[in-house]
């Protein structure tokens, strides 16, 4: 039987993380040889993390990569059992560079395909590698099952606790009007672009509840019509992104539309996502 020596066992538990203990057994197992230990112990972690795989995940992250020039955005929720891992740098990283290869890569229809790819920031590693190295090191049960890909120039923002993402697609303008629009969404909840994109049936019950509000004040009915399509305003700025009042207008009344039309943008589509509750 080779020797495994405290030197070995210390190389080898500073690659992985993992206590010294689990690395000596492993070596032992791998008759010494280092390459093989690390793959013993990628498997040993992944028996468990199949145990825990029924834990709850309360915590997590998500990322955004978004490229006006090369016409790519992309999104990923990553979660995690606990705040303190989910502000882990290394989990931090794991997430953006999921993102950043959904956008730059290929593109992949399942979360399995795109674990299947390499890592940006770890060429010789997959995603799956860097994820189950970093499980091995954290031991906490991590879910992937959330990301999405836009094709087309798109701005992003992520919250900087990786609570809130922001992808929006867009013709023409500025990466930082797009990031600044981002952020607006992420603040105002907006559900569509425009108003034409609202269920028309929705619109329709609510100028009638309007309507009927008028009638009870009173208001005659020639101009009850007018009435209505003015007070139609506050309702389309609640869910309408391009009638919203932009966050930082200074004179608070400057639409985030005419804000995109200054920059010579065109919004397109967008995806808001927050952290999922379990």
């Amino acid at each position: 039987m080779a020797e495994i020596t405290a030197a070995a066992v210390k190389t080898l538990r500073e690659m992985t993380g993992l206590p010294m203990m689990e690395c000596k057994r492993a070596l032992a197992e791998a008759g010494g040889d280092h390459d093989k230990a690390i793959e013993l112990l990628r498997k040993a972690g992944q028996k468990t993390a199949e145990k825990q795989a029924g834990r709850k995940t309360a915590a997590g992250r998500i990322a955004v990569h978004a490229d006006m020039t090369a016409g790519v955005g992309a999104i990923v929720e990553l979660k995690c059992e606990s705040a303190p891992v989910a502000a882990h740098d290394e989990f931090v990283a794991l997430a953006g560079d999921m993102a950043r290869q959904l956008a730059t890569g290929p593109g992949a229809a399942t979360p399995d395909e795109l674990l299947a790819q390499p890592s940006p920031s770890k060429p010789a590693m997959t995603l799956k590698n860097q994820l189950d190295e970093l499980y091995n090191r954290i031991r906490e049960n991590f879910q992937f099952e959330r990301m999405a890909r836009i094709e087309g120039p798109c701005g992003g923002y992520a919250h900087h606790n990786g609570a809130v993402g922001v992808v929006l697609e867009v013709e023409g303008g500025t990466p930082e009007v797009a990031k600044d629009i981002c952020m607006h969404i992420a603040a105002m909840r907006p559900t569509v672009v425009t108003k034409d994109e609202l269920d028309p049936a929705e619109v329709a019950k609510e100028r009638e509840i309007l309507s009927e509000a008028a009638r009870q004040e009173g208001k005659p009915e020639n101009i009850i019509d007018k009435m209505v399509e003015g007070r139609l305003r506050n309702y389309y700025a609640m869910y309408c992104l391009e009638d919203q009042v932009f966050v930082k207008a200074e004179d608070g009344k400057t639409t985030v539309g005419q804000v995109a039309k200054q920059a010579g943008m065109k919004m397109k589509r967008f995806l808001h996502w927050e952290l999922a509750k379990e």
